[in-house]
């Protein structure tokens, strides 16, 4: 059985803020995703709101019937609040600047070790399953173990804009990481920039691999191949 595919649904919101109203409607989107297959549902609200609101958030709740994962820098009170209220099957930790257009880096979780301990005993003391963004480094990984997160979510961008270059070049240190990983027994996501391309080949390479969060090309994707096609096309990858 191959890994999860949790679909992130931020674009559906951009696309419905642009014209104000509910079209697309972000809560059909969501129950639609999980009749054509997907595994789980993603969200990573902002705290400007500029995709995925609060409200949503809570209103997702009520009709995710499969995984729901909440993406977000815990630095916010708003957004800790938000997890605790709603209790996802898994919260994961981005440390994002409050502006950024999009994630860009993981965790240093050597430096930032405490506090990362400390909001993750926040979390886990809820009973949510806790997983941190993280770069592709064997030291950050094992680092990440000593925070007492149950996962780490690998952090894929480099390897996806390297993929067509040398692929066994780009997928190298994502392998290195995730033998850190398993070694530490820490369950194994991954993120950005994932598609259609490259997805098949890191799945195969990655041991361990237990779910990917994919949005913006699964969505770019369903805009010619339609939602339902898309989704099986990528879950088709995974296997």
């Amino acid at each position: 059985m191959g890994a999860k595919l949790s679909v992130n649904i931020n674009k559906i919101a951009t696309l419905r803020n642009s014209r104000g109203g509910n079209n697309p409607n972000v809560v059909k989107v969501a129950i639609d995703c999980q009749h054509f297959g997907a595994d789980g549902i993603t969200v990573h609200p902002r705290p400007d709101e500029r995709h995925i609101r609060y409200a949503d958030v809570y209103d997702l709740k009520k009709v995710v019937t499969t995984e729901f994962n909440i993406e977000g820098n815990p630095l916010e009170d708003k957004f800790v609040q938000l997890v605790l209220d709603v209790q996802p099957t898994q919260v994961t930790l981005v440390p994002d600047a409050p502006g950024q257009l999009t994630s860009n880096h993981g965790w240093d979780t050597i430096k930032e070790r405490d506090y990362l301990r400390q909001i993750i005993g926040v979390f886990k003391k809820a009973g949510i399953r806790v997983s941190i963004f993280v770069d592709p480094v064997e030291a950050l990984v094992a680092a990440a173990a000593e925070t007492g997160t149950d996962r780490v979510e690998l952090y894929t961008e480099d390897y996806a804009r390297n993929y067509h270059t040398n692929k066994e070049d780009a997928i190298g240190a994502y392998i290195a990481a995730a033998n850190a990983a398993n070694q530490h027994k820490l369950g194994i996501n991954a993120g950005h920039d994932l598609d259609r391309d490259n997805l098949g080949y890191f799945s195969q390479q990655i041991p361990g691999l237990l779910e990917v969060s994919i949005g913006h090309a699964l969505v770019s994707d369903a805009l010619y191949y339609g939602l339902e096609n898309v989704i099986q096309l990528y879950k088709r990858a995974l296997k």
